[in-house]
């Protein structure tokens, strides 16, 4: 479209200010399923209804991160029962799947799984997860809950300026490279003009529109044990896929305890294996074990970081699905072996082998009700839009969860019939004293433990309140060893950061350190809110 600006060019610093609210409170990445959320909060909706309607609001007003065909983890703290409630609804990878098949049929790159196509697709976990949290906690019908989601699909929601700008990249890389059949449901769906939305035009997804509803009328069970699977199980069949309506029928979403970690007088909730969330937990679990008098210091940033290498190190080595994994997961979160691994960190970077225990690219929101009910939700496609696959006449976008498998058998992620992958996504939670003190989490792959263990030390050590936790500058460790850090960064710092050894780079891209939100309530019930700077983010309050 036509305008006299450009609405992602950030010429002049601006500040945030946290959101209080008493009624009610949804934090999103996107204005539109906020406001979904609060929609139903309105209407005698509670938190676990204005997560399932925000989530499902988020697929269509940001499929670039998230789709039906996504994963989803929750954490839950049920007023009523004074407790938290954990909730992974990731899905396994088909009965049909294994990294011998996959190896012999050449659907490999260079010895790892593929990021696109009908190869890397899990079993969808996301309505499972909405009609379980629902269920469980709701106050009202799924139907009801998902109608602002169906509204936005059938009449349209303008395109906002980041979801715009990630859009068209994508866009550029799917047309040079999606060249087969079994993409063509993909431009079908989002690229119907030719090209990628812009800023401000209007978006309608009328397939998934009808889907939606199919969903909520059902329960869900359409989508795993009726015509919306025999669809899927049809569509992967005519393109080579593995997954079948048996694989679909088979999933549930399961009930979990949280696993937990002592902070400083805190307790930092996650959910455990499969997911991702157990590294934050490591690194606090290191970090403990030293004082930290000043953020935006040197020796506080190495330390963070060779913490979260030290954890990233052991969880490559040891978590995959709960039921393969050769330790119990307690092990890498017990005092002792944090103390151990802080003992091993020396004033400069190095690089850390996995060390056995002793004996003995997502989108993520936060929701609270004036009851005192709150829920930190997150669900993801894995790499953008996923795997390119959308089922035709469904609206349903597939994840490629299943490219995180390696092919290789040493590994503990190794690929297996029916095994549930190694998961990034990760939602948060913060308690004191056996109280909630509120929900939090950082969206972006491999930045989320990180962004995790940033934030909360920004709040627990730096007392920084949710809005600033969320806006101060980040650093990023990659894979390849490299430290990247956001174009805030101090100058100085990354300097001095260099000086320890660490191989530090500004990376421009500001959605790549992550996008968060975070809710706590005070001891009067008051809710205070922070939402992410940087993406197309808003709180929904009353």
């Amino acid at each position: 479209m036509n305008t006299h600006f450009d609405p992602v060019a950030q010429k002049y610093p601006s500040a945030r200010y946290p959101i209080y609210a008493r009624g009610g409170m949804v934090n999103c990445s996107s204005p539109q399923a906020a406001a979904a959320g609060l929609e139903v909060l309105r209407r005698g909706g509670n938190a676990a209804d204005a997560a399932v309607a925000a989530a499902a609001a988020l697929t269509v007003t940001e499929p670039t991160a998230n789709g039906i065909g996504s994963d989803a983890f929750a954490i839950i703290w049920s007023e009523k029962e004074k407790k938290l409630f954990g909730l992974n609804s990731s899905g396994r990878a088909p009965m049909l799947a294994s990294a011998e098949r996959i190896l012999s049929e050449g659907r490999d790159v260079n010895g790892k799984m593929p990021e696109h196509g009908w190869t890397p697709v899990t079993v969808p976990g996301a309505p499972a997860a909405w009609a379980a949290l629902n269920g469980r906690f709701g106050n009202l019908d799924l139907s009801q809950v998902l109608a602002p989601a169906v509204r936005y699909a059938r009449v349209g929601y303008p395109c906002a300026p980041n979801l715009a700008q990630i859009w068209k990249q994508d866009y550029e890389l799917y047309r040079k490279i999606f060249t087969e059949d079994c993409f063509k449901g993909w431009f079908e769906t989002f690229a119907p003009l030719g090209r990628a939305y812009e800023a401000g035009e209007i978006v309608c997804l009328p397939d998934h529109a009808n889907t939606l509803e199919r969903i909520g009328e059902t329960g869900a069970e359409d989508f795993y044990r009726g015509d919306l699977a025999r669809i899927i199980d049809a569509e992967s069949r005519k393109y080579g896929g593995y997954l079948r309506y048996e694989d679909l029928a088979a999933h549930r979403a399961l009930w979990v305890e949280p696993a937990r970690v002592g902070y400083r007088g805190y307790e930092v909730c996650e959910i455990p294996p499969n997911g991702q969330g157990i590294v934050a937990l490591m690194a606090l679990n290191i970090l403990k074990e030293f004082s930290f008098a000043e953020r935006d210091s040197a020796v506080t940033c190495h330390r963070q970081i060779e913490a979260m290498k030290m954890a990233f190190t052991d969880a490559f080595r040891y978590v995959t699905d709960p039921e393969e994994m050769e330790i119990d997961y307690h092990e890498l979160l017990r005092p002792e072996f944090g103390a151990a691994r802080a003992a091993e960190m020396t004033d400069r970077a190095q690089i850390y082998a996995s060390r056995p225990p002793m004996g003995g690219g997502t989108v993520y929101l936060c929701c609270a009700d004036g009851e005192g009910n709150m829920v930190s939700y997150i669900q993801s496609n894995f790499h953008g839009f996923g795997s390119g696959i959308v089922v035709r006449g469904t609206g349903i976008s597939l994840q490629d969860r299943g490219a995180d498998f390696s092919l290789d058998p040493k590994n503990a992620n190794f690929l297996k019939p029916g095994k549930r992958t190694y998961h990034t996504i990760i939602p948060g939670f913060l308690m004191k004293d056996g109280a909630p003190v509120g929900p939090f989490g950082v969206m972006g792959a491999y930045m989320q433990p990180q962004g995790h263990v940033q934030v909360v030390m920004n709040y627990v050590d730096f007392h920084l309140d949710p809005q600033q936790a969320l806006d101060a500058p980040r650093w990023r460790w990659l894979r390849d060893g490299r430290v990247a850090v956001e174009s805030r960064f101090s100058p100085e710092l990354a300097r001095a950061l260099r000086r320890k050894g660490h191989d530090v780079f500004m990376d421009l891209s500001a959605p790549s350190f992550g996008r968060g939100q975070m809710i706590v309530r005070l001891e009067n019930g008051v809710l205070v809110g922070g939402t992410e700077s940087r993406t197309d983010s808003n709180i929904a309050c009353y």
